[in-house]
């Protein structure tokens, strides 16, 4: 049996599959402690499948750990060390604003404050060592972070990326004084790469989370092995699963292990359904996650900004707006209705759940207009008056008293939030979504997903069977995996086939960061072979998808970084099985709802059910018309 685990803003999800069959279960997530809703939501699918713990062989897990702590500011007392007249450069970053006309929005502060980073007095250039480290001055650095009493280190020191030396000198001297007790994150082994302004960010992130997810693993761990469980695998933001020791030992891996769980499940449905072109968004309590799956393939970063924070890690390439079923609608003081991105997560939640929860959510409005009825995940019971309660309290501000009027006007902002956030994906990164599929899951990505395809012109969506889970099954089916990365600036006489071999080196999936002479950031090449005429062509064909123009033929070709990635085959997983329409559904024309476990699809007027195959349903439109709704 394989079991997989995704840990949201409202609700944990557990998901069994054994033999073809698949059971799924929810828990209310437990902020205070993941762990314990994590193990609550096994305890519910083993009891459904009338399973045990022992059964279980394969356990993964995706959480939110390390970017809730990112996202709030959370983080161990940590201290930097920093080659000598280069201590300001986690403030300064590239000096560039967060939003370019408010003046006013300022990026976040070190998570290190400038007391705690310490000047190492060293100095490496791009060819070699120009001040040498001494044993001496190491141990006297140690002895000053010895002093500061933190629970992690960060070692971020210029040139590291190219010659690590000196950060082995300092990290021996940091283990010999301080021992087992205190992380330590070294540049080079966290990025490898280039550019010292995001090396040192991502290296003071990693070292900052990773003591707090330590600790999370450290009582996920004692609670599966007093269950009788197996130790858990983690879902990295590449979309590939390591062992607990290795993400402990990097949190910055992390930071979007419950998103690369759906985006890992979204390849699994291209690869079943043959829809190989599919633009995919996971709908929860709390945010609304979109990816894109070109041939088959989920699209991948080499990185981005997290909470304002940038990540120079190979991450699943998703954009993430806080649009959810929990998101809280609210008026502005310009009178206009807004949704999120607070939320109102699992306790209290939304009024609907009976928790206490008064503020008007997404989940609300739906309940008032008929579309969610019954039972919640969860077992649940659906509150209705609450929910018409709770929406009705924005009447005064927005001039009405009509509760259906409030609650279709906050569905639709809802569409609006997310539909930008399709648009991001697509439209600004040179993807025409009138030629891909919609893959609409999450407890309420079914609600929206013909609203959202008529409004980008799409004339397919599919929902998955276990559109209400589907992350947590594609933990279930994910390859394990590892990343490297190294700066070989190869071009000009030195950009050779046999420099690209060797920099490819074997065994290993290669993908190749490359751009043409005097531009500054690279296009990710991935899939093709070490040769520079290849290289070219395909650097050519990806710089006009991605801008509309490509320089002459014979512009100058730079490859900056060769990525390498090791799979481990997760397993084979069947999803086409059982039976997910109600008897007559095939065929059927909308407005209707279907059930789905744990979530519902909302099939819009002019819909039609295509197929159902007990693993998803494909809805096209009716009409010719491509208009948006």
């Amino acid at each position: 049996m394989l079991l997989g685990v995704d840990v949201g803003g409202t609700f944990t999800d557990a998901v069994l599959v054994s033999g073809g069959r698949v059971w799924t279960a929810k828990a209310p997530s437990t902020p205070e402690d993941q762990s314990a809703g994590v193990l609550a939501a096994i305890e519910a699918v083993l009891g459904d499948a009338g399973a045990a713990p022992g059964d279980v062989r394969s356990l993964a897990h995706g959480m939110t750990v390390a970017t809730n702590a990112l996202l709030e500011g959370r983080s161990a007392r940590t201290a930097l060390l920093v080659t000598a007249g280069f201590t300001d450069v986690v403030a300064l970053g590239r000096q560039a604003r967060p939003e370019l006309y408010r003046l006013q929005v300022a990026a976040p502060p070190p998570l290190v404050p400038a007391e705690r980073r310490i000047a190492v007095p060293e100095r490496t250039g791009p060819d070699g060592v120009l001040r040498a480290l001494t044993d001496a001055a190491a141990a006297e650095v140690a002895e000053a972070v010895a002093a500061l009493d933190v629970e992690s280190v960060a070692v971020g020191l210029l040139h590291a990326d190219r010659h690590p030396g000196h950060e082995r000198l300092l990290g021996d001297a940091l283990r010999a004084r301080l021992g087992d007790d205190v992380h330590l994150s070294l540049s080079h082994e966290v990025v490898g790469t280039f550019r010292e302004a995001e090396r040192l960010t991502t290296t003071e992130v990693d070292a900052a989370l990773s003591p707090l997810l330590a600790r999370y693993l450290r009582a996920l761990l004692a609670g599966a092995a007093t269950a009788g469980l197996p130790e858990p695998l983690i879902m990295q933001s590449s979309g590939g699963l390591t062992d607990a020791a290795a993400a402990a030992a990097h949190a910055a891996f992390t930071v979007l292990s419950g998103p690369a769980g759906g985006a890992a499940a979204a390849q699994l449905l291209a690869r079943e359904s043959g829809l190989r072109d599919l633009v995919c968004f996971d709908m929860g309590g709390t945010s609304c996650d979109v990816c894109v799956v070109q041939d088959g393939r989920v699209r991948q970063s080499a990185g981005r900004e997290v909470g304002g924070r940038h990540l120079a890690l190979p991450m699943v390439d998703i954009h993430t707006v806080g649009a959810g079923g929990g998101s809280i609608a609210w008026v502005d003081p310009g009178g206009a209705l807004r949704a999120g991105p607070r939320s109102a997560g699992a306790r209290p939640g939304p009024a609907c759940f009976g928790h206490g929860g008064t503020e008007p959510t997404v989940t609300d409005a739906h309940v008032v207009l008929g579309a969610v009825t019954g039972t919640l995940p969860g077992g649940i019971p659906i509150d209705a008056g609450a929910a018409r309660i709770a929406v009705a309290t924005l009447g005064a501000a927005l001039g009405t008293d009509d509760v259906e009027e409030i609650a279709r006007g906050i569905v639709a902002v809802a569409d609006a939030e997310m539909l930008g956030a399709l648009r991001v994906m697509t439209v600004q990164q040179g993807v025409d979504p009138r030629d891909f599929t919609l893959l609409a899951f999450g407890g309420a990505g079914g609600l929206h997903a013909c609203a959202l395809a008529e409004a980008l012109e799409m004339r397919r969506v599919m929902v998955p069977a276990a559109a209400g889970v589907l992350s947590a099954l594609g933990l279930a089916a994910a390859d394990q995996r590892r990343d490297e990365a190294r700066t070989v600036m190869l071009r000009g006489d030195g950009l050779t086939a046999e420099a690209l071999r060797a920099a490819a080196g074997s065994g290993a999936e290669v993908a190749w960061e490359a751009r043409y002479a005097g531009q500054s950031h690279e296009l990710t090449l991935e899939g093709v072979a070490p040769d520079p005429g290849a290289i070219a062509d395909a650097l050519r064909r990806v710089h006009e998808e991605r801008y509309g123009f490509a320089p002459a033929t014979d512009a100058a070709v730079e490859v900056v970084t060769v990525r390498r990635t090791v799979r481990t085959p997760g397993p084979e997983l069947t999803l086409a099985t059982g039976s997910t329409a109600a008897p007559g559904d095939a065929g059927a024309c909308g407005p209707r709802t279907i059930a789905l476990p744990g979530a519902t699809f909302a099939l819009r007027a002019g819909w039609r059910i295509t197929g159902d195959t007990g693993g998803w349903i494909v809805a096209e439109r009716d009409t010719d018309d491509r208009s948006p709704a």
